[in-house]
């Protein structure tokens, strides 16, 4: 009816991840994002392994009530820290106990109490040495802001089932609030440590890492692992199935990578150290069976003299001031003789021909490493508005169980696919992964089900690929999407226009005395 204002749609109600994380940016203060997330994670950390300490720990009471030991006996059993570290459980001290935390919130040494903490944590769990956030107890840190903080966390049952169903509590809000500070920080490293979910999920969909040793030389906070190990347990594998060998540059970050991977129970090789993995290689014998990278786009100030003669420059020394296709040959070396790899890069990558970038280009191509290029949508990144492309190369391009399309390289343009989550980012929902992983697979195995699909995807030869100068841009090859037959005789359709075209003609009209009435009744 005319005049009834619209009933607008109820808001979705927010996950437990947005609550925590709307709460705990309130209680930010005057820290900045980057200080902040090492204070917010490093509490959700402990209150993780906690409750995880609890959780044995009851188990652990019930068994021996069940055995009938007497009560008074139980206690040397329970503080057993061989019952813990042999169930993969960190042993946690008795002073570093979330309840003995939580208690301390509203004290002014509360920050000196979760240092303590932190130091015991680490001094009983040489897996996680040197790793830990320290100075909570700094001046500029407001002590009742953090305690507000530590109350917030401690509402949180890490391993209790939340009310979606979901057992991972732990690895939700992990994620979120990595994804949340990614894109407050601002720089030119920033959102660095973070890779968005759904490139995550569209690389490791694509290369399927069942088993075998997975490397990532620019691993970030550890996302592509533990997407990986997330893969292997949803097609009834074993984390144990994948060896994880990783490297990070910054410090800050490759302690977030250990503390992330820790959680999961993910065991990972990534050095005894930060360092660069150009200059300072810490797996230089690793030839891996699946390589998962997203490198910093782009980067000018990676080359040191010491460089030019590097064994990793098959195809060309990289130019000094772009490190793209470094990485890439840093990639390819590190593969096995069946290995693939799977990262992300910067469109630049796929048509740059300066500082001998396209000769690289091409050497590559003919060398027929090039397995797959996707071009990806706009707006995935919290950080960088940079076009990106997904790059699959792979030394096992012959058969040996997989396909036999040598001499070829697919071409999937997958840049209309995901939906604006807010209004800024973007994201590729179940339906767009799957869509691009069943392409890539349908064509590598070679099992009679690919077709190429104007608009979407092209298998081109390297003939065609050369007569484009080894141009790798998707767009190039898979051409424009065929338009939907038109049947529709052009009288009928201009006579159906007409009548559309009237009809709005005459809505506008009604809108225009509906408007003027309303707003003559608000004349006194």
């Amino acid at each position: 009816m005319a005049g009834r204002p619209r009933k607008q749609a109820a808001k979705p109600a927010k996950t437990l991840e947005q609550r925590l994380w709307d709460t705990a940016d309130a209680l930010r203060g005057n820290q900045e994002p980057s200080e902040y997330k090492h204070v917010v994670l490093g509490l959700v950390f402990l209150k993780y392994i906690s409750d995880r300490f609890t959780e044995r720990r009851s188990a652990i009471e019930s068994e021996l009530a069940a055995e009938g030991i007497p009560e008074a006996r139980r206690a040397e059993f329970v503080e057993d820290r061989d019952e813990y570290t042999g169930h993969n459980v960190f042993w946690v001290p008795v002073d570093a106990r979330w309840d003995t935390i939580q208690a301390r919130a509203k004290l002014s040494s509360i920050g000196q109490d979760i240092d303590t903490a932190m130091d015991l944590i680490e001094k009983e769990n040489p897996v996680i040495r040197g790793v830990l956030p320290r100075n909570y107890g700094r001046e500029g840190l407001d002590k009742g802001r953090l305690g507000q903080l530590v109350d917030l966390i401690g509402s949180i049952g890490f391993t209790e089932t939340d009310d979606h169903g979901s057992d991972d509590v732990l690895g939700r809000v992990y994620e979120y609030f990595l994804g949340q500070f990614a894109g407050k920080e601002t720089g030119k490293d920033a959102g660095a440590f973070y890779t968005p979910r759904s490139v995550v999920r569209t690389l490791v969909e694509m290369l399927e890492p069942f088993h075998g040793r997975v490397y990532d030389p620019c691993c970030g906070s550890g996302g592509m692992f533990v997407e990986s190990a997330k893969f292997v347990a949803a097609h009834n594998g074993k984390r144990t199935d994948v060896a994880v060998y990783g490297q990070e540059f910054t410090d800050a970050t490759w302690k977030l990578a250990k503390m992330n991977l820790a959680l999961r129970g993910i065991e990972a090789d990534l050095g005894e150290r930060s360092a660069d993995s150009f200059g300072s290689d810490l797996h230089p014998d690793l030839r891996a069976d699946f390589v998962l990278a997203n490198p910093p786009f782009n980067v000018s100030n990676w080359w040191d003299a010491k460089l030019a003669d590097d064994p990793r420059w098959t195809f060309g020394v990289p130019p000094q001031g772009n490190a793209n296709f470094a990485w890439v040959q840093h990639f390819v070396y590190h593969l096995s003789p069946r290995g693939t790899a799977g990262f992300v890069l910067a469109n630049g990558s796929l048509s740059s021909k300066s500082s001998g970038e396209g000769e690289i280009r091409r050497k590559l191509v003919e060398a027929d490493l090039v397995d797959c290029i996707v071009a990806m949508p706009d707006r995935l990144f919290l950080n960088t508005g940079i076009p990106v492309a997904l790059w699959f190369v792979s030394k096992d391009r012959h058969g040996n169980g997989h396909r036999k399309r040598a001499g070829e390289v697919l071409f999937i343009d997958a840049r209309k696919l995901g939906r604006m989550e807010t209004r800024r980012l973007r994201v590729l929902d179940d339906a767009d992964i799957a869509k691009v992983a069943d392409t890539y697979h349908s064509w590598r195995n070679h099992d009679g089900s690919y077709e190429d699909l104007p608009g979407f995807c092209k298998a081109a030869l390297r003939d065609e690929i050369a007569s484009h100068e080894f141009v790798l841009t998707p767009g190039r090859y898979v051409g424009a999407k065929e338009a939907k037959a038109d049947d529709e005789p052009i009288e009928e359709k201009i006579e159906r226009l007409e009548k559309v075209l009237f009809a709005e003609f005459d809505r506008g009209r009604e809108l225009e005395i509906e408007v003027r009435e309303r707003i003559g009744g608000l004349r006194p």
